[in-house]
């Protein structure tokens, strides 16, 4: 398996499973609607933003979303000289405990102490495996609550 490092979120959530980086690489301007909407009710002072805002291959790569651009976690890891929040000592901080979205947090929490202790490769490969609907072995997203093809309710996160 390849690590794609424009997918090495320093925060900790790996972008090759995220509904937004998905519905980017598809094209899927209703699944990014959708993420919008629920972005829009989660977190004040996104009212004027697109979805063209939102789009994003990736943390570290060229096309970034609004969020990515502007992360107080990730401008903390460059100034440290970090490449991520598992290689400090401080994780976790002020700016994990005050991460906005409730299911980042909680993957957050979970991913950097694994990664901390298996290494890149095996969180990357890890994180992969774990967003795969058990019933009919559908990629997913983290986060997502259902399977969008076999329908059954998941809670990979």
């Amino acid at each position: 398996m390849k690590v794609e490092p424009k997918f090495l979120a320093p925060c900790g959530l790996y972008c090759g499973v995220c509904g937004v980086f998905y519905a980017t690489r598809d094209n899927n301007d209703k699944f990014l609607e959708r993420l919008l909407a629920m972005y829009q009710e989660k977190i004040s002072g996104l009212e004027g933003i697109s979805i063209e805002d939102l789009k994003c291959e990736g943390c570290l790569s060229d096309r970034v979303s609004l969020f990515c651009r502007s992360c107080s976690i990730k401008a903390c890891t460059q100034e440290k000289g970090y490449s991520g929040c598992h290689e400090c000592d401080d994780f976790p901080c002020d700016f994990i405990d005050n991460f906005p979205m409730p299911v980042g947090k909680k993957v957050i929490l979970r991913a950097i102490p694994y990664r901390q202790e298996h290494g890149t490769k095996k969180w990357v490969y890890d994180e992969e495996a774990r967003y795969v609907c058990p019933d009919c072995g559908q990629k997913v997203f983290r986060g997502a609550k259902r399977c969008n093809k076999c329908k059954i309710t998941i809670d990979l996160d």
